[in-house]
């Protein structure tokens, strides 16, 4: 027997289920784009491409950091971005940047986590980095039933007064299912569990969410109980990274604690202003928010109306669960010769049985390829 056995096993076992992943090669010219997180399809804009770069030629913009944060020796690009990213949100907040989603999370969570006496409870559906967060925590954690707040409430009160701190994770749109949480609802347990830190990812509701595209949490009335908001650049804002607002304090202890912003090369300084230069312009960007969710609308409506399941919520992101991997990529395949990306999301991403097509919107998209879209759709199912 070889090292490497035990690992083909497992590949085999995942080609079996229909689990078995590969890269996908470039999408052939002319297929829809059905699965893209670029919300507001800024990603292939050329004028704003063309009017970032030749700005950057002109600043001569490294193309590398060649090191991490607390070594580099170029700072400017971060701190403006971080600087206008804490004066967006306001409320004395401050902002500090991490190479992505995943970095922010597993870096935010196992740091916060790592204090005695800590607890994180997290939704059933939260992403995986922040499984994977609490996990290198070593922290005591729950999972409530998704978007409960009466079980949310049930564990606070359950462990409150025995721990000093209760980490509270959740997402605002979920990355799988594109519903939303319960926002106001958790702030008002703030009221009654005063350890509890709300911790709020927006990885899928910033750039396309929210009067100036910062997310839900920042249209919240009671916005300043939210104790930490994370985002990334990688999906509406058409770049790459993520960002975190929270407590000047908190702030500081991520950047003494948080492994994955402490060890890892920063992202090219290009990178950086390439972000700084879309983040600025996402207030005048409601044309943009509003042509995606007149989409959704369209997208929701016509499912319904083609007796196709649908979620009760018209948004960006809409789930069409097929119930097995081998419908998902049978219907994806279908798609995708009808000149129709949309992606077959499978297990471990998903629950078994809860296999779907992921359908992700994107302002860019023509109307007319929705309708193009649910017809394929009605045909096929």
């Amino acid at each position: 027997m070889t090292p490497y056995e035990p690992y083909i096993s497992d590949l085999e076992g995942l080609r079996a289920s229909r689990n078995f992943r590969t890269v996908p090669p470039d999408a052939p010219v002319g297929l829809v784009d059905f699965s893209s997180n670029d919300y507001l399809g800024l990603g292939a804009d050329p004028e704003l491409q063309n009017q970032f770069m030749a700005d950057a030629a002109r600043r001569m913009i490294p193309l590398t950091s060649s090191a991490s944060r607390l070594l580099a020796g170029r700072q400017k690009e971060y701190d403006y971005l971080e600087h206008l990213l804490a004066r967006l949100y306001g409320g004395g907040r401050a902002a500090l940047l991490f190479n992505s989603g995943y970095h922010a999370n597993t870096g935010l969570i196992s740091a916060l986590a790592s204090r005695p006496r800590t607890m994180i409870l997290a939704d059933k559906l939260v992403h995986a980095s922040i499984i994977d967060g609490i996990v290198l925590s070593k922290a005591p954690f729950e999972r409530f039933v998704h978007n409960s707040v009466e079980r949310l409430e049930r564990l606070l009160g359950r462990h409150h007064d025995s721990c000093d701190a209760i980490i509270v994770a959740v997402e605002s749109v979920y990355s799988m299912d594109g519903d939303q949480a319960p926002l106001a609802d958790l702030i008002r347990l703030k009221e009654r569990y005063p350890r509890m830190i709300l911790y709020v990812d927006e990885a899928h509701a910033f750039g396309c969410c929210g009067r100036a595209g910062l997310g839900l949490c920042h249209d919240l009335e009671e916005f300043n109980k939210v104790d930490i908001v994370v985002g990334t650049f990688g999906k509406a804002a058409a770049s790459a990274g993520a960002f975190a607002v929270m407590a000047p304090q908190l702030r500081d202890y991520a950047v003494n604690r948080s492994r994955s912003f402490i060890f890892s090369t920063s992202l090219p300084p290009l990178n950086i202003a390439w972000t700084s230069f879309i983040v600025e312009r996402l207030a005048s960007m409601t044309p943009r928010r509003e042509a995606l969710h007149s989409l959704a609308e369209r997208l929701n409506t016509g499912l319904k109306e083609a007796g196709l399941p649908a979620p009760d919520y018209p948004g960006h992101i809409c789930p069409l669960i097929v119930g097995s991997a081998e419908r998902a990529l049978s219907l994806s395949s279908a798609l995708a010769d009808e000149g129709l990306k949309v992606l077959p999301i499978r297990t471990p991403t998903v629950p078994p049985g809860t296999e779907r097509l992921r359908i992700s919107l994107s302002a860019a998209i023509n109307p007319s390829d929705v309708d193009r879209l649910v017809s394929a759709l009605r045909r096929m199912i």
